[in-house]
């Protein structure tokens, strides 16, 4: 009795089988050996998974070394091809035809499967162990030549796996760079690359290891600094830059540390903040934190305080004061919050309605003793009023002078007077201006004396 328990599922004849006909199974089988090395096609009926069995002694597409299969519709998700009856032991060079872009899985038993990425073709080999059958991939470990990938694929793209239990090649989509490949957690020194858009953590580096500069992130930050390096001839710039249209740019020492300018020059155009205090009311604080040019108007009888310095005694601080009267005249004006000495003793102004007075303050020992210098045209007015005064006390001390001077002449007078009444009339002079002045001379000499 015939029995086919070969691989190709070949009819073996028994002895004493077939007489007269054994010729005609004998051809059937050596067609069915061509077939083996030939290629074959199997096709999926639908979007499941799929079992192909070799016939005994028919022929069959499962039979080929080069198996191609092919679906009669789009897979929607990797599917499983079971090539039997379990017990073969074979090779086969399996191609995924199918459309739909899927993996299919070949399996044999219960043991390893294989996946074939869609449009891939991968050499398998089936143990035939049965109902724990596996099957495994056959492709040499080294080829030389070209390697076949996905028909999508894009020429220098990163080739990349997919697959849990096999490995299948697949287009990565991302191109494969030129010169030395950088790891993440590799030591290596780039030369010549171009970073678009880093990122760098908290801190650079110098060369030795230790930090040079640190960064700090500031959440929803539109604001950063420029650098520029510069042809010859010219400077490298620090430029703040971002989505405001007005950036400044704060530099702040740590401590009492300073900021140093190492250039015995700085050119460019410099200006002093300018700090708008409104209306004075009674009481109103001058913060040279705020600026350097202050402007104000004075709408009460005010006292102006200067904020409390800072701890660092060995700072000069000047500030200069614009004060508009409004339209009430004669408001009063004292100033707090250091010892302020004024040209003059006191506080010089303008008292008229809105009428504008500029002063300029300075300080050698951060704003505890505040000098208070005056523009030229009030230091005219002040001069002007000294002169007055000078004018007026020189007035004075010779009206004083000519009040004695008169005082005595009349002293001098009466004395005589009275001597010419007490004198007999025979020796009796008359009483001259002459000897008026001269005893008047004698007695501011004696009081003087």
């Amino acid at each position: 009795m015939a029995t086919y328990v070969n691989n190709l599922r070949l009819k073996e004849i028994a002895t004493g089988d077939e007489s007269g006909t054994w010729g005609t199974s004998t051809n059937t089988n050596l067609e069915l050996i061509t077939d083996g090395f030939s290629l074959g096609t199997k096709q999926m009926s639908s979007d499941a998974d799929e079992t192909f069995t070799m016939p005994d002694a028919t022929a069959d597409g499962t039979r080929s070394l080069y198996l191609k299969i092919t679906s009669a519709g789009s897979l929607t998700t990797t599917r499983v091809v079971t090539l039997g009856p379990n017990t073969i032991s074979k090779t086969w060079i399996i191609e995924n035809a199918t459309t739909g872009g899927q993996i299919i899985t070949i399996k044999q038993g219960s043991g390893a499967t294989i996946n074939v990425g869609n449009g891939s073709k991968t050499m398998v080999v089936t143990d035939g162990a049965g109902s724990g059958a596996a099957v495994f991939n056959a492709n040499p470990t080294e080829v030389g030549g070209d390697v076949t990938g996905p028909g999508s694929s894009t020429n220098t793209n990163i080739v990349t796996f997919s697959g849990t239990t096999g490995k299948v090649i697949q287009d990565g989509g991302q191109a494969l760079p030129t010169g030395v490949i950088i790891g993440t957690t590799d030591t290596q020194t780039m030369t010549n690359k171009t970073i678009t858009s880093p990122r760098i953590g908290t801190n650079i580096l110098d060369t030795g290891g230790l930090e040079l500069i640190n960064l700090t992130a500031t959440a929803s930050a539109v604001n950063e600094i420029t650098l520029a390096n510069a042809a010859t001839g010219n400077n490298p710039t620090i430029t703040p830059s971002g989505g405001d249209a007005n950036v400044g740019l704060n530099i702040t020492p740590k401590g009492t540390g300073e900021f140093n300018v190492t250039s015995s020059f700085m050119s460019g155009v410099f200006s002093d903040r300018v700090t708008a205090l409104g209306n004075t009311g009674t009481a109103k604080t001058i913060d040279c934190d705020d600026g350097n040019v202050f402007t104000a108007t004075l709408n009460g009888n005010a006292t102006l305080t200067l904020a409390t310095p800072n701890t660092i005694t060995s700072r000069a601080t000047s500030f200069t004061l614009v004060l508009t009267n409004d339209g009430t005249p004669s408001r009063t004006l004292a100033f707090a919050g250091g010892t302020f000495k004024y040209p003059g003793g006191s506080v010089s102004r303008t008292t008229t309605a809105s009428a504008t007075d500029i002063w300029f303050f300075f300080s050698p020992d951060n704003r505890r003793n505040i000098d208070m210098a005056l523009t030229e045209e009030q230091q005219q007015t002040v001069d002007q009023q000294n002169a007055i005064e000078d004018n007026r006390s020189t007035n004075q001390a010779a009206q004083e002078a000519k009040r004695a001077k008169v005082d005595t002449l009349r002293m001098a007078k009466e004395i005589l007077v009275e001597n010419r009444r007490t004198q007999a009339a025979a020796d009796a002079t008359d009483i001259t201006a002459s000897a008026v002045t001269t005893l008047a001379g004698e007695l501011d000499t004696f009081v003087n004396s």
